[in-house]
């Protein structure tokens, strides 16, 4: 049988986390960066690029507060940019040579394989977060016009505005957690072997389901990492971004067994 006619591969067992894997798989990211640091920094920067050209777009058009929904939705991308993280520790995990002309050519092959499906499932969900933000806004605030900074930051202290952000928050966090669910091992599942994209990603969430207590901890210390290297103009993420993918990665292969 052929490579192009070979069926599908079984999906993998689901295993079983704990806190302590936590620590680990950030230390093993940040040993993977320390090893690699070009590539993380390369694959990074595709990820703080689009970062800064939507601060610019939207400072460009006085639309500011705009950026609210879009900040907090934006890290939830972070795991598809995050996918030539995966080939690096990969490899490094297999004691495989790096050299920028292979991994290059795996992360482009994926073009014809699952991934951009997963990617169109990935932009779909955050461009509906970003439409029920506007629909929020619509329906706590109104039309209004800002003058001032004063303006924005009063926005979510008066009024309906912290109505507006409890609300909000919870919407978002559920969108949060079905991204993170269907990607946090589908992601890495896909580059791994050659299933469908569905699969991949009822199996992730039957992973983080199984797993629900440390996998919420898990998608917090991300969270939290992302922000804060979001806070600098995004600099911060030229570090964060590749630990946090690396580390990703090492999360998978506890979550689905090889």
């Amino acid at each position: 049988m052929t490579e192009v006619d070979r069926g599908p591969d079984p999906l993998p067992e689901i295993g079983e986390v704990s806190r302590s894997d936590i620590a680990t798989v950030l230390r093993l990211g940040l040993q993977d960066f320390l090893r690699a640091p070009l590539y993380g920094i390369f694959f990074s920067a595709v990820y703080v690029a689009g970062g800064l050209l939507l601060w610019y777009v939207y400072g460009k058009a006085g639309q500011q507060w705009w950026l609210a929904p879009v900040v907090v939705g934006f890290p939830l991308l972070a795991p598809f940019a995050a996918v030539g993280l995966y080939e690096v520790s990969r490899r490094i995990e297999a004691g495989e040579p790096l050299r920028w002309g292979e991994v290059l050519g795996v992360v482009f092959a994926q073009k014809d394989r699952q991934i951009p499906a997963m990617a169109a499932v990935i932009i779909v969900i955050f461009l509906f977060w970003v439409f029920v933000a506007h629909a929020l806004f619509a329906l706590f605030m109104g039309l209004r016009a800002f003058t001032s900074g004063l303006d924005f930051v009063s926005l979510f202290l008066e009024g309906n505005g912290p109505l507006m952000l409890l609300v909000g928050g919870a919407i978002g966090a559920a969108f949060a957690f079905v991204l993170f669910g269907i990607t946090v091992a589908g992601l890495p599942l896909l580059l791994d072997r050659e299933v469908d994209f569905v699969s991949a990603m009822i199996r992730s969430m039957q992973a983080v389901v199984a797993n629900l207590g440390v996998m919420i901890v898990w998608g917090a210390v991300i969270a939290a990492l992302l922000f804060l290297g979001m806070a600098p103009l995004f600099v911060g993420l030229f570090v964060a971004l590749p630990v946090l993918g690396h580390a990703t990665w090492h999360m998978y292969r506890r979550l689905l067994k090889a």
